[in-house]
């Protein structure tokens, strides 16, 4: 049965959710279409906005303050202030639209229907620089920047991007991203509210918040369908057909690429979606997009550029990292066309970038190539690219190709290790990525650090952040007021969970045939009256029976 064709007629449930949009900017106006041109302001500084006037609740939600704590980052810092309201408003009083803003850049984005005289600006004491970033220009060869070929292939098999990794072990021991936040940047998300694979995802509330950057309104359900295909590699999950790396996870959809042209105002678009997402307390931002050539040639960029340092959507993604937040994006498909190399912001140092093979293990000939010019090992990863299942349409499934697929088996995956070992940070995940890899001993150009190993990278992170008990297992808080931390000394293997009443009736079982790491979070006494339990833990290294006291909250 071909993959196309394999949904006729799926009766699809949609959940109510909520969608809460707090933006950044107050003064944010109209649809792009009646402005023909963008400038970014530089700022020279942050005016009268002083990091010991706000309090850091008032910048950042608690989620987020809790992400920052876990990697001892202060806040706030400078780059967490506002962009001074006293420059943008003297600026806008010239007649320029504010589009949006960056903090962290200290930039702000203007708009104005016909071209406008920029020495007014320039002139101005608080303006450090002025650049446009969108203008008319001819249309390029990018038209179609973000469209993808679909195939109905059955081979390899749809779940070959989770086999190959080692994923199962993790999925089967229950870690699916329970509890991570993943902001997805895209350039849309047509029929995401739609297709089948994704009705778990609504039905248990898993989108969080939605906005188009683009635009400035919460809609973010058209445009154009990469951002659902992503997500779908994600999310995804009809039994035997789709397999999601994260389907547990809770997922921000944030558009940020302008589908109809290619101009450097996408990298500002693409900052202000990762400021909300750190914003809002994003654990990892999963971004298929890239930047170095646009529809006007005299903003192009050169490869000396992918040094880093020196795109503005490189810079950007550099400091969402050092906020905690674990960045993955696509490495470009340009390795058989002109440009050949990797795109911003996947030179970043601190962004992993995620080059694409087939289901034999073997490089895609598109999957563009490191190092970063100035010679870092990029890509850090690859995971299959080639041949992944995705859906778009809710009547069928298809295969497609691409970086940008590669990119969420990547970063869903992480959830789960992140899921598994909670108090590791970014950077350590970024590291036992690498660590967990077959060419960490040998990197190279096209494969990076090769593809990774999950349980050997989830054993990587535990033996960093996860202590060793004296015996077999620990079982605490104890008293508990109902979730229960077991930890054990070595990897259980085959695993029982079982949890009986003081009456010796036994209310809950549950049996691993090869748990993953040596942290078990037990939630079955969230429910149960207050009162003594025992819980017996059954490992290949022996037996355990705890006594737990239950209290009220």
């Amino acid at each position: 049965m071909k993959y196309g064709r394999t949904i006729k007629r799926l009766k699809r449930t949609t959940g109510a959710f909520v969608l809460m949009i707090l933006f950044l900017c107050d003064n944010l106006a109209g649809q792009n279409g009646s402005y023909n041109y963008f400038y970014r302001v530089y700022f020279k500084d942050k005016g009268a906005n002083n990091p010991d006037d706000f309090l850091p609740e008032s910048l950042l939600s608690q989620r987020a303050l809790e992400r920052r704590a876990k990697s001892d980052i202060t806040v706030p810092d400078h780059r967490d202030l506002p962009v001074y309201s006293g420059y943008v408003n003297q600026i806008a009083a010239l007649g320029y639209t504010l589009h949006s803003t960056s903090k962290w850049m200290n930039t702000a984005l203007f708009k104005t229907g016909t071209t406008a005289d920029l020495n007014q600006l320039t002139e101005l004491p608080f303006v450090k620089d002025v650049r446009i970033v969108k203008s008319p220009a001819a249309k390029s060869s990018y038209e179609d920047k973000l469209d993808f070929p679909t195939s109905d292939e059955e081979d390899p098999p749809f779940d070959r991007p989770i086999a190959m990794v080692n994923g199962y072990p993790l999925h089967d021991s229950g870690f699916d991203g329970k509890g991570i936040l993943i902001a997805v940047l895209d350039g849309g998300f047509l029929n995401a509210d739609r297709i089948p694979s994704l009705d778990n995802l609504h039905i248990r509330k898993g989108i969080k918040k939605t906005y188009d950057f683009v635009r400035n309104n919460e809609f973010v359900y058209s445009y154009h369908n990469h951002g659902t295909a992503v997500l779908s590699v994600l999310a995804g999950e009809i039994d035997g057909m789709i397999h999601g790396t994260a389907r547990g996870a809770d997922y921000m959809l944030f558009r940020t690429e302008d589908v109809t042209s290619e101009f450097p105002v996408e990298e500002d678009f693409w900052v202000s979606g990762a400021e909300y997402a750190d914003s809002c307390g994003a654990d990892i931002i999963s971004s298929s997009l890239g930047y170095f050539n646009f529809d006007d040639p005299s903003f192009d960029y050169k490869f000396s550029d992918m040094d880093g340092n020196s795109a503005f959507v490189t810079r950007a993604a550099d400091i969402a990292a050092s906020k905690g937040i674990l960045v993955v994006n696509s490495a470009g498909n340009e390795r058989n066309k002109e440009w050949k190399r990797i795109i911003a912001p996947s030179d970043g140092d601190s962004v992993v970038a995620v080059g694409a093979v087939d289901g034999n293990n073997i490089i895609s000939v598109f999957s563009s190539a490191g190092p970063s010019a100035d010679g870092g090992v990029k890509p850090d990863n690859t995971t299959m690219g080639v041949s992944v299942t995705v859906q778009t349409n809710p009547a069928s499934l298809a295969r497609s190709n691409g970086t940008s697929f590669s990119c969420p088996v990547l970063s869903g995956m992480a959830a789960c290790l992140m899921q598994a070992v909670t108090k590791a940070t970014n950077i350590e995940v970024i590291d036992a990525l690498h660590y967990s890899s077959d060419r960490y001993q040998s990197p190279d150009s096209l494969y990076g650090f090769g593809i990774p190993d999950m349980t050997k990278a989830l054993k990587k992170l535990q033996d960093m952040r996860v202590s060793t008990p004296d015996e077999i297992c620990i079982a605490g808080p104890n008293p508990t007021h109902g979730n229960l931390e077991i930890t054990f000394r070595q990897e259980p293997g085959h695993l029982v969970t079982e949890l009986f009443s003081l009456t010796g009736v036994k209310i809950f079982r549950r049996e691993y045939k090869e748990y993953a790491g040596r942290v078990l979070r037990l939630t079955e006494l969230n429910n149960r009256e207050q009162g003594m339990y025992f819980l017996r833990l059954i490992t290949e290294h022996g037996t355990r029976v705890i006594k737990v006291i239950k209290t009220d909250r």
